[in-house]
């Protein structure tokens, strides 16, 4: 039924991202590398593009640079055909504010509305990593006869105080009785007592809908115009909106191990854990899933190579992901992933790290349990990640984990 509506994708990506610092220091955070070769706004665009939704506007803010240029290098759809994907920042189309909010950002946007003229609009956030297909949703969303549906994932319920909570009518689950954002308790599911329903930041809505919310809602006070607390709050209160849960959508190629990963990547710690799911044997978020693909620049690069070192010694790689142009001469790497370009010299060992583009760890050197962002040379035998008081002192970050972040473009003292 979605296929013969007209669908107009709007993506939230001008997120400022400031407790995944530094690693947004000098990029938005739907631009920050991930998993060797992407960055987390692909995750989003792949699953609309699979969706078969090709009419997608990106809308940008923060330090968009390096987020505009991947979408213009990677992004390019058929014209002809009537598709795009369009970076459009804030431009104060409706005074002298910048977006003041994910609901205001498309009220300030609501041009691209009125030029596409959609039957229905999809809102989806930049910074999940996911495998979701969109027109499931968009067909529950138009059966339900609801004006704004909200997907929902499943979470245990010490997760309550940490997402925006999606409770439901007794008499028919699929149906909002509240929406509230991080309360401090909330009932579990009647199917699952340890679990509750968080939102995944994503929606459909009827256009005509949507346009009336967000007048509404630009002219009340003590509004922080907010997708999840003060749009779906609105359609909640007046019975016209409906979940979709996220259990029930079925991605081509998907196993039962991975079909419903959602991580929201918003710290440093989650987005390091997400790293590591993807290097397990049996990998709870599967890359390799052809019959979905995800999409992303193309790095021209030589394949990675491991070769021995002048002392013999072979180069390894194990339970690692290892991007092209990788080199690991005589070095040893376990349980990392490595983005295109590093090079891991002889006797240097990396273990339980994620190593962003043109790294080189020195011969000797170690890195343990961190994230190193792009272009940083790491001098022979120097360590990151075994100190903690040596690293705080270089200026990285340590998190309560113990895990340790190197900026961009980090150069040490010689």
């Amino acid at each position: 039924m979605s296929r013969k509506k007209k669908v107009l994708a709007i993506v939230l990506a001008g997120g400022e991202g400031k407790r995944l610092m530094p690693l947004t220091e000098d990029r938005a955070k739907p631009a920050v590398p991930f998993g060797g070769g992407y960055r987390l706004i692909d995750f989003a665009l792949s699953n609309l593009v699979n969706s078969g939704y090709l009419q997608i506007v990106v809308l940008t803010q923060y330090k968009s640079h390096s987020l505009d240029r991947h979408l213009s290098e990677t992004w390019r759809l058929s014209t002809q055909l009537g598709n795009y994907v369009a970076s459009v920042p804030a431009q104060q189309r409706r005074g002298k504010d910048w977006f003041l909010g994910s609901a205001n950002a498309i009220f300030q946007s609501m041009n691209l509305i009125d030029d596409a003229d959609p039957d229905i609009v999809v809102v989806v956030g930049a910074d999940h990593v996911y495998r979701m297909d969109f027109a499931d949703m968009v067909d529950f969303h138009i059966n339900s006869g609801a004006k704004a549906t909200v997907a929902g994932v499943r979470q245990t319920m010490d997760m309550v105080t940490s997402f925006g909570v999606i409770e439901t009518d007794p008499n028919d689950v699929s149906k909002i009785s509240r929406f509230v954002e991080k309360p401090q308790s909330t009932a579990p599911l009647p199917d699952d007592p340890n679990a509750f329903l968080a939102s995944m930041g994503n929606y459909v809505f009827d256009r005509d809908a949507l346009v009336e919310a967000l007048r509404y809602d630009e002219q009340q006070e003590g509004t922080k115009h907010d997708m999840g607390g003060d749009i779906m709050p609105y359609f909640s209160d007046r019975g016209e909106a409906a979940v979709y849960d996220f259990t029930n959508n079925n991605v081509p190629g998907s196993t039962d191990r991975d079909r419903q990963y959602w991580r929201d990547v918003g710290t440093l710690d989650s987005y390091y854990d997400s790293h590591m799911d993807l290097i397990r044997p049996l990998p709870v978020f599967n890359l390799y899933n052809y019959s979905w693909p995800l999409y992303t620049h193309q790095i021209m690069a030589p394949p990675a190579k491991t070769v021995r070192g002048p002392n013999g010694q072979p180069g390894v790689a194990l339970d690692s992901i290892v991007s092209p142009g990788v080199l690991i001469t005589g070095g040893r790497v376990e349980s990392s992933v490595l983005a295109s370009k590093v090079v891991v010299e002889h006797d240097a060992r990396v273990s339980e790290s994620v190593i962003m583009q043109n790294v080189r760890v020195g011969a000797g050197a170690q890195v343990h349990r961190a994230i190193i962002d792009k272009n940083m040379v790491i001098p022979p035998g120097a360590t990151i990640g075994i100190n903690k008081e040596e690293d705080l002192a270089r200026g990285f970050t340590v998190t309560d984990s113990g895990l340790t972040v190197a900026p961009k473009n980090f150069k040490f003292e010689r």
